[in-house]
């Protein structure tokens, strides 16, 4: 069941971040991927910030949602080079 929280919140951190940063989701799929390696790349920040956000759903999406954030601000940067 682990795994389909873990599907589940990286779709709604994707399009929570796509909708912040570009003004809309990716789609399902796409949603899934930015939002799964928003939660690898939001725990490895977090983890070196020594921020922890618990075993929570909620502290789970905010930390999906920052990295998901992260991940797009940096895809963005190599857009406009």
């Amino acid at each position: 069941m682990s795994w389909l929280w873990f599907i589940i919140i990286g779709a709604v951190a994707g399009w929570l971040a796509g909708n912040i940063m570009r003004g809309g989701g990716f789609g399902l799929l796409v949603n899934i991927i930015v939002g799964v390696v928003g939660a690898l790349i939001g725990g490895w920040v977090f983890g070196l910030l020594g921020i922890g956000t618990g075993d929570s759903i909620i502290g789970s999406l905010i930390t999906a949602l920052v990295g998901a954030i992260l991940l797009l601000w940096i895809i963005s940067l190599f857009r406009r080079a």
